[in-house]
């Protein structure tokens, strides 16, 4: 059932990406779920990594069911420029924050006037949904008026009986709970809408790695390795409360883990021969598996007209070891691995955070039964800023020329379709140093990783890095030296790109196209 009709865009050969309105009813439009590991590697996963020795039976048969993007990005290489990115369509970098990540603590970094995919679906008619970590921010009730929320290490003073005033109920959700921040971070204090849902009964004690977390109050029911299931538990039951007859619902679920604390839930410990974090892996890959069934078993038809997305916010924060160094299944407190062990991040170089491809090339799956061919493969360059403006096309939406100003949906491209993105995509590393991709070259506007594999370098500070990731996709051979020319040509676009009002405004593909 082909849903939304597109049209050709004159000078080029590329279905143009803009959802056109159409007459379908509210119970005929696709329900959405996005699904976002946190710190989950490419070579994490089974389906990509044939050498892995951690089971995902559960992603490898969503990619088995679906296609499965190779050359898909994050828009960042750490955790809160891309989810900033992917609910707004537009690249972090464009805001104030520039590097880093917010905290626990954090003031909303998205504007009230922003629009995300779920208030662009609330107006398609669709039902929203959120569970698991937000970590953009929120307004919280502050117990003293002269509380310094810049300082998101040390409580601020919250009123935890106090309402939240900015949350993702606030910006487009019908529904919320999770956590506030990263699962290291505090306060260790689940969020359900609005308010808190404990009072904190203690101070958490700092740990070092891998039960990595910060010092903090904490609830009595917020359990460490217990808090994946929960997210879990309040997933599915968001989905139960959905059926036959009613309005689509578009879910958001992004997971806490396997990012720091490294702490696997009891049923999960042992489950591989990696150690803690393969187990994590493995029980990351089980939480999919019980959200997959529970699309199922609550309505065939919900499962036959549905489009689950699954994928990471960045690479994974081990470290690979090409030598025979101790590694993290000879020691938990190591974070790294021997290659010949296991592969976190597959083929790319470097780690979490850096602008190497490690950083930001991640898993990414999408599945919509009897849209989507099963078991296909799409190798075009997307990121996760495209799924705002592919959900729009998939719910009918026609995007306003200044809304999602760097999305495009890769809709026809899972489908198939031999069309390329529009404009080239840009990575942002943990430190805010940009890279430039278009077509086999990849331009780094800075020299060095950006993040943590040293030398990490200086954002827009030269000599830049220039790669061929045809022929060299691991990123070994910088030719900056004997490419000076592209590199200039590079530089010149990426620069024009940084300065517009979007992507979408820049490569002319628009509402009045």
């Amino acid at each position: 059932m082909k849903i939304l009709p597109t049209i050709f865009c004159g000078c080029l050969s590329w279905l143009c990406l803009l959802a056109i309105p159409c007459s379908l009813s509210a119970v005929e439009k696709p329900n959405i779920v996005i699904i976002l590991a946190d710190d989950m590697g490419f070579g994490d996963v089974g389906h990509l990594n044939p050498d892995s020795r951690i089971p995902t039976p559960h992603l490898d048969r969503l990619a088995a069911e679906g296609v499965t993007f190779s050359d898909a990005h994050s828009a960042s290489a750490v955790c809160t420029p891309t989810r900033y990115s992917l609910l707004t369509g537009r690249y972090s970098w464009r805001t104030p924050m520039k590097r880093g990540v917010l905290g626990g603590y954090s003031k909303p970094m998205i504007q009230p006037e922003r629009s995300t995919i779920a208030s662009m679906l609330k107006k398609a008619g669709y039902r929203t949904g959120a569970v698991g970590k937000w970590h953009l921010g929120m307004k919280m009730p502050l117990s003293k008026s002269d509380a310094d929320t810049t300082q998101w290490q040390n409580d601020p003073g919250i009123d935890f009986a106090g309402v939240i005033t900015d949350s993702p109920i606030h910006h487009g959700f019908d529904y919320y709970f999770g956590v506030s921040a990263s699962l290291d971070m505090a306060p260790y204090v689940f969020i359900r809408n609005d308010r808190f849902t404990a009072l904190p009964t203690e101070q958490q004690p700092a740990v070092k790695f891998p039960h990595f977390i910060r010092k903090g109050p904490r609830a009595d029911d917020f359990v460490i390795d217990q808090v994946l299931d929960r997210l879990v538990e309040e997933a599915v039951g968001f989905i139960n409360q959905q059926g036959p007859g009613k309005d689509p619902y578009f879910l958001y679920v992004p997971f806490t883990a396997p990012h720091k604390p490294t702490q696997p839930s009891k049923a999960f410990r042992g489950k591989t021969s990696l150690s803690e974090y393969g187990d994590f892996i493995a029980q990351v890959d089980d939480a999919v598996g019980q959200i997959l069934t529970a699309i199922e078993n609550n309505d065939r038809a919900n499962d036959e007209n549905t489009l689950v997305v699954f994928t990471s916010d960045n690479g994974s924060y081990m470290y690979r070891y090409d030598d025979d160094r101790a590694d993290h299944t000879d020691n938990d407190s190591i974070q790294g691995y021997r290659a010949a062990n296991h592969r976190a991040n597959g083929p790319w170089r470097g780690t979490k955070a850096d602008i190497y491809e490690a950083g930001h090339h991640v898993p990414f799956f999408l599945r919509w039964p009897g849209e989507i061919t099963a078991g296909s493969t799409a190798d075009q360059t997307i990121c996760q800023v495209d799924l705002y403006a592919t959900c729009a096309q998939v719910a009918g939406y026609a995007l306003e020329d200044e809304e999602a100003e760097d999305s495009f949906s890769i809709l026809e491209m899972a489908r198939g379709a031999d069309a390329t993105r529009p404009a080239p995509v840009i990575h942002q590393s943990g430190s805010g140093m940009l890279a430039f991709r278009k077509g086999d070259w990849k331009l780094i506007a800075g020299n060095g990783s950006g993040g943590r594999q040293k030398p990490r370098g200086t954002a827009d500070t030269k000599p830049f890095q220039l790669f061929n990731l045809k022929i060299d996709p691991q990123e070994k051979n910088n030719v900056a030296s004997e490419q000076a020319e592209q590199v200039d040509k590079m530089t010149q676009e990426l620069n024009a790109l940084r300065d517009s009002k979007g992507s979408r405004a820049t490569y002319r593909v628009s509402k009045s196209d």
